[in-house]
C-alpha cells in the first residue's frame, strides 16, 4: 500500500477541479489535469486549420481552465510559477498515465452514472496502492464504487474540498463501507500536514456535514425573513459578524456562492429526504424565479443585490422578493442590535441578541433554534460526534462558533426550556444529557459531550492554540501590550495583546524584556500572535497625534526604540523565530525581517506599506530588506549592487505586498532560513521546533558587517526611475518626495558607489526620512484618511 503522495491526477478541469489542482501545486505536488475531449472545433481552431485529432484541440478544456487560474480573483495559485507544476491532458490519450500517480481525484459532473463509468476506466490503469477519491458534494460515495474490485474499494473515499480550496480550511473526508482504515488515516494525516486542511470525517449522507447544516440554516433564514416581513438588507445586518458569522452574512454569501449552486445543493437533499425536512429544502418560489431570470449572484452581475453606478454615484440596491424589483435597503435597528454590539465576547453577543424581545431578537432566536435542533437531530446521522459538526461549520462556512458552541452560549438548560415551551421537540439525547447532569456540550477544559460522557478530543500535537499560551500557569511576565509565556521545552513565546496587535511602546518594551529573559533562561523565543492578522504595523493614531502636537522629540525617541528593538531581534544571543500569518505589514514585517527564521503560514501577506500613509519604514525595514538581498550574494562576490538596490527601492516605494507567503518570499521578504507552513494551525509548533533546532546546532547570532551601498550615483538612478513615473502621471508630487527619501536612505546618502557603511548609519538616515515626512501636512492627511476609511489616500 502506498503511503506517500508525491504526484496526483485531477480528473475534471472545471472551476473546482482546476482549483484543486492549483492547491496541490501550491504545496509542491505535481498534477496531471485531465478533461474530456471536445467534439467540435472552436472558430479560432478552425482558423488555425486544426482538426479534432490535434493534441491542442484534444487538450483544450484542461489547457483553457489552467490558463483561467492565472486570471481568477481571489487567486487559486499562491504564485503564478506554480502553474508550471500542472500538466494538462485528456481522459482518452492520457488515461494510461494514471499509473504514474499516487492519488487520483475525480471532479467531474455531479451525475452518479458518469462517475461510475469513469471509475470503471480508472480501475484499469490505477496502480496497486494508489488512492482514488471523489470531490462530490453530496452523491453517495458507496454508490459510486458499486461493481468495482475489492482493492479499488479499499482505497476509495470521498474528499470534499470547499470552494475556493486554497482559502477554505475544511476538507470533509467520507469513507465508504469498504475503505481501509489505514488508507483513511493516512489520507487524513496527509490532508492535515501537507494540504494544510482542517479534516472532518463525515458519514455518507446527502451533502455530508457542512452543506447539510449550512444549507438548512440559510433556507430557514429565508423562510423566517418572509414570515416576519424583513428585507434582505435587514437580515444581512444582523446575521453577519454580530452573531459570529462572516461579514457577507446571509444574502451576500449566497450572491458570492451563486444561487444556481445553492439551489443544486438544496435539491440534492430534497430528493433524498421526506416530510417536514423536505419542505424546508424546497426553496421559496422567489428563489426559483431569480434562477429562471439568471439573477444568480455576482457572476451574473445581479442577485439579491444589484450594484449600480460608479465612484461617488455607486449604490447597492436590494431585491424586494414581493415585487421582484430592486430598491434601496436599510439596516435593521433595534435595542438588541445595539446591546449585542456593545457586548464583549462572541458568546455574549449571541446571547444578548437571541433573548431580546424585539424584531431582531425574534428573528435570531427562531433561526438559531431551528438550526440547533436540526444539528442535534442529525448529529448521529451525518457525523461521528458533535465536534466534527462544529469544526465543519467553522472551517467551511466561517462561523466563529459551531452549532453546539452556540447552544452553550445560549445556555443549554435555559434554551431547551424555552424551546419546549414553544412546542418544539428536542432530540432525546440532548434531554438525556441534561438529566444526567451534563449542563453543556463542552467543558472549560475543552472536552466535548459524546456517548453519555465528556471526552477529550484527539488533538494533533502540532495544533498549538495561541490563546492557551496566555493562561496564568504559562505566563512569565506581561504588560498592556504583550504577554511572555512558557511554550515548553525551554522555549518562550511572546504574544501581542494590544488592539489589532498594533506596535506601541508597550510592545517594544515587552520584546526587549522578552529577549533579556530568553538570553538568561531559555533556548529561544517565538513571536506568535492571535487575531485576524499577525500585525499591520505601529500605532498610527499615536504617531499622528504626536506629530500634530509637534512632539517630534518624542517621536524620535519612539523610532529609536523601535529600531533598537528590531536590532535586538537580529542580534539576540538566542534565536528569535517569528510565526506570521495573514496581514504582516509595516512594523509587523519589520519584526519578522531580522528574526533568525520566519515560519510563515502559507497565507501570509507581507510588505512594507508605509508609503500608503505618507511615510517610510521606520523600524529598520529598509535596511533589513536590503540586507536580505545582500546576504544572498556569494561570499566575496564583486557584483553590481544597483539591480539589488533598484528592486528593494521598488518594493518599498510601491508598497508591494505578497499575496501569499510564497509570493512574499519572491518579493525578498523570506529566504532559505525561512519556511512556509501549509496548515496555519501548525505555525507555532514549527516555530518552536525551529528554535530548538537552532539551539541544538549551537546557534550564533549574525556577525555585524559593513554594508555596501550604491551611493550618490545609485541614488540618482533610483530617483530617475521615480521621476519617469511622475512625468507619466503614475505617481503624485508627494509620492515622488517619498520615493526620493527612500532612494536616498537605501543608497547610503551622498557617498561614493561601493562605500561600506554600518547599520546605525543607515538607521539614522531612515529615522531622519521618517521624521521629516511625518511633519508633512500631506503625510498627516494620508494618515488621517487611513484611520478613518482603512484605505490609502492619493494626494
Amino acid at each position: 500500500m502506498k503511503k506517500d503522495i508525491q504526484r496526483a491526477a485531477v480528473l475534471g478541469s472545471g472551476v473546482m477541479g482546476s482549483s484543486i489542482a492549483a492547491h496541490l501545486a501550491n504545496v509542491g505536488i505535481p498534477v496531471l489535469l485531465l478533461d474530456i475531449v471536445p467534439n467540435e472545433l472552436t472558430d479560432e481552431e478552425k482558423a488555425k486549420g486544426l482538426t479534432l485529432e490535434d493534441r491542442a484541440v484534444r487538450n483544450r478544456l484542461a489547457a483553457t481552465n489552467k490558463k483561467q487560474l492565472l486570471k481568477q480573483n481571489p487567486a487559486p495559485l499562491a504564485s503564478k510559477k506554480n502553474a508550471d507544476k500542472i500538466e494538462v491532458g485528456n481522459l482518452e490519450d492520457d488515461i494510461e498515465r494514471l499509473s504514474e500517480v499516487d492519488w487520483i481525484i475525480e471532479v467531474v459532473v455531479e451525475k452518479l452514472e458518469i462517475k461510475q463509468q469513469l471509475f470503471a476506466k480508472v480501475e484499469q490503469y490505477r496502480e496497486p496502492g494508489t488512492v482514488v477519491t471523489s470531490n462530490t458534494s453530496g452523491i453517495s460515495v458507496n454508490a459510486m464504487v458499486e461493481g468495482r474490485g475489492e482493492a479499488f474499494r479499499r482505497h476509495f473515499m470521498g474528499t470534499h474540498f470547499f470552494n475556493p480550496p486554497r482559502y477554505l480550511h475544511l476538507l470533509e473526508v467520507i469513507p465508504t463501507e469498504s475503505t481501509d482504515a489505514d488508507v483513511l488515516t493516512n489520507m487524513k494525516t496527509f490532508a492535515e500536514e501537507v494540504l494544510g486542511k482542517g479534516v472532518v470525517e463525515a458519514r455518507d449522507t446527502p451533502n455530508f456535514i457542512g452543506n447539510r447544516i449550512g444549507t438548512y440554516g440559510l433556507l430557514v433564514s429565508v423562510q423566517k425573513m418572509k414570515e416576519m416581513g424583513l428585507s434582505i438588507t435587514e437580515v444581512d445586518s444582523i446575521t453577519g459578524t454580530l452573531i459570529g458569522r462572516p461579514k457577507s452574512a446571509t444574502f451576500r454569501t449566497l450572491d458570492v456562492v451563486g444561487l444556481d449552486t445553492f439551489l443544486h445543493v438544496a435539491r440534492n437533499v430534497y430528493d433524498q429526504v421526506e416530510g417536514k425536512e423536505q419542505d424546508i429544502f424546497d426553496p421559496p418560489q422567489f428563489l426559483k424565479d431569480m434562477a429562471d431570470k439568471g439573477w444568480i449572484g455576482e457572476k451574473a452581475g445581479q442577485g439579491f443585490y444589484l450594484k449600480k453606478g460608479k465612484g461617488e454615484n455607486k449604490e447597492i440596491l436590494e431585491l424586494n422578493p414581493e415585487t421582484m424589483e430592486y430598491q434601496q435597503g436599510e439596516k435593521l435597528k433595534s435595542p438588541s442590535v445595539q446591546a449585542a454590539g456593545q457586548a464583549k465576547g462572541k458568546a455574549a453577543k449571541i446571547e444578548a441578541l437571541a433573548y431580546a424581545d424585539d424584531k431582531a431578537g425574534q428573528f435570531i432566536w427562531e433561526t438559531l433554534k431551528a438550526t440547533l435542533l436540526y444539528s442535534a437531530e442529525k448529529s448521529e446521522v451525518i457525523a461521528n460526534d458533535i465536534l466534527a459538526i462544529d469544526n465543519a461549520m467553522k472551517w467551511g462556512f466561517g462561523w466563529d462558533l459551531g452549532p453546539f458552541e452556540v447552544w452553550d452560549a445560549l445556555g443549554v438548560e435555559r434554551s431547551v426550556k424555552r424551546m419546549e415551551e414553544e412546542g418544539e421537540r428536542v432530540p432525546a439525547w440532548v434531554k438525556d444529557m441534561l438529566e444526567a447532569g451534563y449542563k453543556s456540550f463542552y467543558t472549560d477544559a475543552g472536552e466535548f459531550y459524546h456517548q453519555h460522557s465528556y471526552q477529550k478530543p484527539d488533538i494533533n500535537e502540532k495544533d498549538i492554540d495561541v490563546p492557551s499560551l496566555l493562561q496564568k500557569d504559562n505566563v512569565i511576565t506581561q504588560n498592556s501590550g504583550a504577554v511572555l509565556s512558557d511554550l515548553g521545552d525551554g522555549v518562550a513565546a511572546l504574544t501581542f495583546t494590544s488592539p489589532n496587535n498594533a506596535i506601541g511602546l508597550d510592545v517594544i518594551q515587552m520584546i526587549n524584556k522578552a529577549i533579556d529573559e530568553v538570553e538568561a533562561n531559555y533556548k529561544g523565543l517565538v513571536i506568535a500572535n492571535q487575531g485576524k492578522n499577525f500585525c499591520v504595523g505601529a500605532n498610527l493614531m499615536m504617531m499622528l497625534m504626536e506629530a500634530q502636537d509637534d512632539a517630534f522629540d518624542e517621536l524620535d525617541m519612539v523610532i529609536r526604540r523601535f529600531q533598537g528593538m528590531t536590532a535586538r531581534i537580529r542580534y539576540s544571543a538566542k534565536p528569535v523565530v517569528t510565526a506570521p500569518f495573514q496581514m504582516t505589514l509595516g512594523g509587523g514585517a519589520e519584526i519578522c525581517l531580522p528574526s533568525a527564521s520566519i515560519q510563515a503560514s502559507a497565507e501570509t501577506y507581507m510588505g512594507l506599506v508605509e508609503t500608503g500613509v505618507g511615510l517610510v519604514p521606520g523600524g529598520g525595514g529598509n535596511k533589513e530588506l536590503y540586507m536580505r538581498e545582500i546576504e544572498k550574494l556569494p561570499e566575496g562576490a564583486n557584483l553590481d549592487l544597483q539591480p539589488i538596490a533598484n528592486a528593494v527601492f521598488e518594493k518599498i516605494a510601491m508598497a508591494t505586498v505578497g499575496t501569499s507567503a510564497q509570493e512574499s518570499a519572491e518579493n525578498g521578504f523570506m529566504s532559505e532560513r525561512d519556511d512556509i507552513i501549509a496548515n496555519h494551525k501548525h505555525t507555532v509548533w514549527h516555530a518552536k521546533q525551529k528554535v530548538r533546532d537552532l539551539h541544538e546546532k549551537g546557534y550564533q547570532p549574525p556577525v555585524r558587517k559593513p554594508i555596501p551601498v550604491v551611493g550618490e550615483t545609485g541614488y540618482a538612478t533610483m530617483l530617475m526611475g521615480a521621476k519617469s513615473m511622475h512625468m507619466g502621471g503614475q505617481i503624485s508630487d508627494h509620492d515622488l518626495k517619498i520615493a526620493g527619501k527612500i532612494a536616498f536612505l537605501l543608497a547610503g546618502g551622498r557617498v561614493p558607489k561601493g562605500t561600506e557603511v554600518d547599520e546605525n548609519y543607515l538607521l539614522d538616515l531612515e529615522r531622519e526620512a521618517f521624521l521629516s515626512l511625518i511633519a508633512e501636512p500631506k503625510s498627516q492627511a494620508r494618515m488621517q484618511h487611513m484611520l478613518k476609511t482603512g484605505k490609502p489616500l492619493r494626494n
